[in-house]
């Protein structure tokens, strides 16, 4: 059913975007669009996605809305709609005082064509109503696999994503992923209710990536890494990306390289953003040629020469991996994607899993806290303590918050931070002294409304703001400047949510169980998800095929010819060494051990979980707050697989514990 694209679109792509011809798929996307039919769209990285929205905004009458889960991609879209001169903004974290307002009203008097948000941005209730106060032509939904449980990398803000776009009557939806299976598609088309028709996939196979999987141990691992760098790069002008699972390796490996004479640097979300930024920009000019990182790095990253992709550990997921080698040979040359592979490090990645999953204990909690603090038909939270005190991460905390909003038990209306607290470090009139006579002004209302006790002041935010001239938001942002400039020292408590609750679906004495089934029939997902993977690199037949199979592209060759399995060898992973275990009588003293200390500082019996993730060495809130790590058995089994450490413990009499 493919026509020819309009003259009036190939004029858009030759005069606005100086593009010769459409690249496969995007003329059917715009099409679709433009003939108002919501669409599905799976590229591979880097094969033009965003052209689809960006051509299908300037010949829609209003505003389009990106989500995006990326500060970074959003900054590199901005700077390129700017270059090809169309109007676009965003509104993001990184906004100061006034700015939000002027893009608002930009937006308003109808200056801007195309808004860039972040999905949490949706949790704001001002945000919610100036969107719902003008004309939106289309939503889209980048990186949109984040919206499928059955996804990886799924964000649980982006499930309430197809109640935004019903509540804000917008006409329009565009989805757009590189890695989706026949299962996330249709879970994502359904969600959107998007004809099977409307999904465009171009072909997953890229001809040019060679896959080989060598199996290696842990201590032969970094002599290998180099040798192979060495073959396939023999000029330094050729570079490449080796990722690890965790921020340190980053840092060790990339010292090792360094050693060898190679050109490398680490890169990790531990290192601020002015380094990450500086890392990035040298190794896009070539001033870098290896970046070690962990997969924090690459979104986002469009150098099209990268000539060769390197797994330290194993990847996360078959997803993961193939996101990750698909950075490499954009520019359709011949590349490298070499996994250097042992079992050695599925169980880190696999105690991330397990560690994630809220006990059903936590969730009792949470909706007895619920119960607990109701006031008017409102519950107000503050993530931290709430995660502290039920004992369940932050992330995972949030997904619940998710699931009882879809359960309709909770709804959020709106979030603020209850608390400033302001200390001077100069006097005030001092302070003052360095400013000009406006901000003197503004500065001074501030200090009026803050009630100081003896070393720290109380700022009266609803006496501020009495004064309608005074925004919120600019009223931090001095706040935040006067301590960057070291004049004050500022705390904040925690944001708080405010959500107004249904108490018959709170009363739901099934409640807490059917959610504790969602999070472990998710954790199973996931651990399936870390089989197949393995599965796949110990294949005897065709890598490129299987990979591109199970992204549900069936028109590729069964014998790619540039892959291990296809030259010959087969791989076998296995473990470089048999830990031992810890002898029962240690384990047991252990667990003794966290049972007394945690004694009086927790009112519920230890559960089996509890002591499965002290031997893996997991980080739960619980252990951090009682300072367990420093307990003697922490972290002793942590080369053991979760299950395995499980199935000992429970063995034993001594864990016959409530759980």
């Amino acid at each position: 059913m493919h026509m020819n694209p309009s003259n009036s679109l190939q004029q858009s792509l030759q005069t606005t975007f100086g593009f010769e011809q459409f690249r496969q798929g995007q003329a059917q996307t715009i099409e679709q669009l433009l003939a108002g039919q919501s669409t599905l769209s799976i590229f591979p990285t880097g094969s033009g996605k965003s052209l689809c929205y960006q051509l299908t905004a300037l010949h829609l009458p209003h505003l389009t809305l990106v989500v995006s889960p990326l500060l970074a991609l959003m900054k590199d879209q901005l700077e390129f709609l700017a270059s090809k001169d169309i109007t676009a903004a965003s509104i993001d974290s990184t906004l100061k005082g006034n700015q939000v307002q002027d893009v608002m009203t930009a937006v308003r008097q109808g200056k801007i064509k195309i808004l860039m948000v972040s999905v949490e941005r949706f949790k704001n209730e001002r945000f919610r109503q100036f969107i719902q106060s003008v004309p939106v032509s289309m939503l889209v939904v980048d990186e949109a696999h984040c919206i499928s449980e059955w996804g990886h990398n799924f964000r649980p803000d982006y499930l309430k994503l197809p109640s935004y776009r019903q509540a804000l009557n917008i006409p329009l939806t565009l989805l757009l992923t590189a890695t989706a299976t026949k299962k996330v598609k249709l879970d994502m088309a359904e969600k959107f209710a998007i004809n099977h028709h409307h999904i465009v996939q171009t072909g997953f196979y890229r001809s040019n990536l060679d896959l080989t999987v060598l199996p290696v141990s842990s201590e032969h691992k970094n002599n290998l890494l180099v040798e192979q760098i060495k073959q396939y790069s023999p000029s330094t002008n050729d570079c490449g990306i080796v990722y690890v699972t965790l921020q340190h390796s980053a840092e060790q490996v990339a010292a090792y390289l360094q050693k060898a004479g190679v050109n490398a640097s680490a890169y990790h979300a531990g290192f601020d953003s002015e380094r990450r930024e500086q890392i990035q920009a040298d190794f896009m000019s070539g001033n870098i040629q290896v970046i070690v990182a962990t997969i924090a790095f690459g979104m986002g990253i469009d150098k099209s020469d990268i000539r060769f992709v390197f797994h330290y550990d194993l990847p996360k997921s078959i997803e993961n991996y193939s996101q990750e080698i698909g950075r490499a040979g954009r520019d359709g040359k011949l590349s490298h994607c070499i996994t250097l592979a042992n079992l050695d490090g599925l169980n880190t990645v696999e105690n991330f899993v397990y560690g994630d999953t809220p006990e059903l204990s936590g969730i009792e909690y949470v909706i007895n806290n619920i119960k607990a603090e109701l006031s008017y038909g409102k519950w107000e939270l503050q993530l931290l303590p709430l995660s502290n005190a039920s004992n369940i991460k932050q992330l995972p905390l949030k997904t619940l918050l998710v699931q009882l909003e879809l359960a309709g038990v909770i709804e959020p209306m709106y979030a603020y931070f209850a608390d400033f607290k302001i200390k001077l470090l100069q006097p005030v009139a001092q302070i003052l002294s360095g400013f000009d006579e406006q901000r003197q002004a503004f500065l001074t209302s501030i200090f009026n409304a803050t009630a100081f006790k003896k070393v720290w002041g109380s700022l009266n935010f609803e006496r501020l703001l009495e004064d309608k001239s005074i925004e919120r938001n600019r009223v931090i942002a001095a706040l935040e400047y006067l301590q960057e400039q070291q004049l004050i020292v500022l705390e904040t408590k925690q944001m708080t949510e405010v959500f107004t609750v249904d108490n018959l679906a709170l009363d739901d004495p099934s409640l807490a169980t059917q959610l504790h089934d969602y999070f472990v029939d998710k954790e199973q997902k996931e651990i399936k998800r870390i089989a197949s993977l393995v599965k796949f690199f110990q294949l005897d037949s065709c890598l490129s095929y299987n990979l591109s199979y199970y992204f549900d592209d069936k028109n590729v060759p069964t014998m790619c010819g540039h892959c291990s399995v296809c030259r010959g060898s087969v791989a076998k992973l296995e473990y470089s060494q048999q830990v031992p275990w810890p002898s029962d009588e240690t384990l047991l003293a252990n667990s003794q051990g966290l049972k007394k200390h945690l004694e009086n500082k927790i009112n519920t019996a230890l559960t089996l979980e509890s002591y499965c993730r002290f031997f893996a060495g997991m980080t739960v809130p619980l252990f951090g707050r009682n300072k367990v790590r420093q307990l003697s058995g922490f972290a002793s089994c942590e080369q053991q697989r979760y299950h395995a450490i499980r199935d000992k413990l429970s063995k034993h009499q001594f864990f016959n514990v409530e759980g």
